[in-house]
């Protein structure tokens, strides 16, 4: 097989540039390159393109889309008509779009990956400058492709209630985790020093935006640590991320908390991430709706301790290996908290069966259930 697939995604992976889609599609690549040698993988990039020698195999075609500097003047024009232009001469036999969108004059077999759909039950979670994309590029996309493959139960669930897709067209197939080394205690001691921080805290990261619930993180570590000052003396919210959409509610619920232990210290690198989930005492991860949930997986991995919620992807992801908690509940959230917060016992056992939970989910697993979805599509329409 003749299989492309769409690394636009993909910028700096060596500096830590691998969030969301860009994440799942290099180690995608990188492990459907580790284990098949036999197909043909054409791995189309554009001017932002990382360092492509790790993906320059004896089995690889590396192309890059020309002007693609120029893509902001002719977007459609761009990303539907020249892109399917350089596709279909490629003589591919199957073309991935890892990134929801399929470009829409591309006429071969197509396999697409849907991450998330909550912006079609939650558009208020959203910018409203997608609307294109949303109520036509990603529902054509879906229509289009002879396959799709969906991050999670629960984004199958939302393909089927949102556009009717049939049960035999989607298949499940999670994302993995990829367990960096954790630094040595003098690398976390200086992370800490950097920005202040208490030996204890509780810790969450992500990009701030409604979804995530930062503000109910807030609220409810601010009431606990004012009603039991002796338990959460020591304690600190640290929260770290870059600024989403509507950020200034995130702020205002900062700047209005009045026990004076929560810490926004903004974006962080991929190694002072490491660090500081490395040394916390809980990772916090309440979102209101995920498609995977990825983050959690990673704290689990590393065996600390994971507070997040009970709908969308997440108990997916967790399993029993998490305090589970009702997002939308104060009550709920504040509970978890000082659950996992209070008892040495219970953040013992969830460390535990974390790190339990988390080996069910690998890159290896994922690139082989994908290579198997090329090989079926490939057969229902060349054979």
């Amino acid at each position: 097989m003749r299989i492309g697939i769409d690394c636009r995604t993909l910028l700096s992976p060596e500096k830590g540039e691998k969030a969301g889609v860009g994440h799942y599609t290099y180690y995608l690549v990188k492990h459907l390159l580790k284990h098949d040698k036999k197909n043909t993988y054409v791995l189309f990039f554009d001017h932002r393109s990382p360092k492509l020698k790790e993906f320059k195999q004896k089995n690889t075609e590396i192309v890059k889309f020309k002007m693609s500097e120029y893509k902001r003047y002719l977007p459609y024009a761009y990303s539907h008509v020249f892109v399917s232009k350089v596709l279909n001469e490629a003589n591919l036999d199957i073309f991935h779009s890892p990134a929801n969108v399929i470009p829409m004059k591309y006429k071969k077999p197509s396999i697409v990956t849907i991450h998330d759909l909550a912006i079609y039950s939650h558009p208020e979670w959203f910018p409203s400058k997608q609307n294109f994309s949303i109520n036509v590029l990603v529902p054509k996309s879906i229509e289009k492709a002879e396959h799709v493959i969906a991050v999670s139960e629960s984004t199958e669930k939302d393909l089927k209630r949102l556009f009717n897709v049939s049960k035999k067209k989607v298949s499940v197939v999670y994302e993995g985790v990829t367990k960096v080394k954790a630094p040595s205690k003098l690398s976390m001691r200086r992370t800490l020093k950097k920005w202040k921080l208490a030996d204890r805290y509780l810790f969450y990261i992500g990009t701030l935006e409604p979804r995530k619930n930062i503000a109910g993180i807030i609220q409810s570590f601010d009431e606990l640590a004012l009603e039991k000052l002796k338990k959460y003396k020591d304690m600190q919210l640290v929260i770290a991320g870059a600024k989403g959409f509507e950020f200034q509610d995130n702020y205002n619920a900062i700047k209005n908390a009045k026990s004076g232990k929560i810490r926004y210290i903004g974006y962080v690198t991929e190694k002072e991430k490491i660090a500081l989930l490395n040394n916390a005492e809980a990772f916090i991860f309440p979102s209101h709706y995920e498609g995977f949930g990825l983050p959690v997986l990673e704290a689990m991995s590393y065996g600390i301790p994971v507070i997040t919620s009970n709908v969308s992807s997440l108990p997916e992801v967790a399993g029993k290996a998490a305090e589970l908690i009702d997002p939308s509940s104060l009550e709920s959230l504040k509970k978890g908290i000082h659950k996992v917060i209070t008892r040495k016992a219970t953040r013992t056992k969830l460390a535990k069966s974390g790190k339990k939970q988390a080996k069910k989910f690998s890159w290896d697993k994922c690139a082989k259930q994908t290579l198997k979805i090329y090989k079926k599509v490939y057969k229902e329409n060349y054979s």
